[in-house]
């Protein structure tokens, strides 16, 4: 975005800041291998977040907060997908059984951690997130995943709307297009959460994994 953009969006008055609290979870959103194999339509070049979502996902593990990692999986006919499905039928990458589906290598729940399955584009629509999160006393959510202007927006926006303070890790998301990830995290950052660089968000966790801190 250009500096005349930041300017008048401050002039509107979108330059609030929210301040996270001291009750931080971590939520990586769809680490499927769709996104990362050639193969797959919808493979999308992003794999230097992955190498972020590493990063980020041992400094919350190493922190010791809660883990949060979801996945989409599909029916055969998609149907529990109902209109997204219809709207983006390339979704068939998520129906049952489908390779593309599965975690990427690194970024598996660990059996202590929680998987949350979804059929749409928000981690918190029809599932129990904001109970989990409500009932371990969550102030704020640290988000990572795939892809900055479908899931991990919609999970963004639907944390601010749940109560919880959000904050979109920068490298640790992506998207197949940069000028599209670009926009959406400057209107992410204006108007929902915060964004943060990933050295901001080891800081606030202690330090960065394996540095002792």
């Amino acid at each position: 975005m250009t500096g005349s953009q930041q300017e008048d969006y401050e002039r509107a008055g979108f330059a609030g800041q929210l301040a996270p609290g001291t009750s931080p979870a971590l939520i990586l959103v769809d680490p499927a291998r769709a996104y990362v194999d050639p193969d797959c339509p919808l493979y999308a070049g992003v794999e230097p977040a992955v190498e972020a979502m590493k990063a980020l996902l041992a400094a919350a593990r190493q922190a010791g907060i809660p883990v949060i990692i979801t996945r989409v999986l599909l029916r055969a006919d998609g149907s529990d997908g109902g209109i997204f499905f219809r709207k983006v039928p390339t979704l068939r990458a998520f129906i049952e059984g489908s390779p593309f589906g599965e975690f990427i290598d690194g970024l598996a729940p660990a059996a202590d951690e929680l998987t949350v399955t979804k059929q749409y584009p928000s981690a918190f629509f029809g599932t129990a997130l904001a109970a989990f999160l409500t009932a371990g006393r969550i102030d704020t959510l640290l988000i990572g995943g795939l892809s900055t202007s479908g899931c991990v927006r919609a999970t963004a926006l639907d944390a601010m709307q749940h109560g919880f303070i959000p904050v979109v890790v920068e490298e640790a998301v992506g998207d197949r297009d940069p000028d599209i990830h670009a926009a959406n995290l400057f209107d992410i950052k204006h108007k929902i959460g915060e964004v943060w660089p990933i050295e901001r968000v080891e800081d606030y966790l202690g330090g960065p994994a394996g540095s002792g801190s």
